[in-house]
């Protein structure tokens, strides 16, 4: 197995795009399975920040999910949404809100992730759209790149653990 450990780059392509793409040392079934299943979900989901306490996921076009996570520091953080268009195991596009925030739901961002295998790995793209480049800058600067380099890591290793 090649380490493909903290290697998720973030780019961000328009004033209110965040893209972030990883290759993941495990096919494409697995790494799907390992994002939409809750049971993995727990697993992975913090990184090294938390625990998560809660992940719901009703994985149908018009269903909800939302994810818990009780933080290293006692606190709650709490993301939801809907999804919009599922084409398993390639292309998941949802809604993801953050509750911390006023308005959760129309501050959410439009999230569309591919995934796409070759020779037995599989190349993950995650664009977030947001409501503008305050919504995207506010995002970027909250720290969430730590968070989702240890939370991809760790999805990486669930997805392995699968085969």
């Amino acid at each position: 197995m090649a380490s493909t450990k903290g290697t998720a780059k973030v780019t961000l392509p328009a004033d209110n795009q965040i893209l972030i793409t990883r290759e993941f040392d495990a096919p494409a079934r697995l790494v799907w399975k390992a994002y939409t299943t809750p049971e993995l979900i727990k697993r992975w989901w913090s990184g090294e920040r938390g625990t998560v306490v809660s992940a719901e996921v009703d994985l149908r076009v018009g269903g909800r999910w939302r994810y818990v996570m009780e933080a290293d520091g006692g606190f709650e953080v709490a993301f939801h949404g809907e999804y919009r268009e599922i084409q398993e195991p390639v292309r998941l596009v949802n809604t993801e809100a953050y509750e911390g925030v006023p308005d959760p739901d129309g501050n959410a961002a439009l999230v569309t992730t591919t995934f796409t295998e070759k020779d037995g790995r599989t190349y993950m793209e995650m664009l977030s759209e947001l409501r503008d480049k305050a919504g995207r800058d506010a995002v970027i600067d909250s720290g969430m790149e730590g968070g989702m380099q240890e939370g991809m890591d760790a999805l990486e290793l669930v997805a392995i653990s699968l085969d």
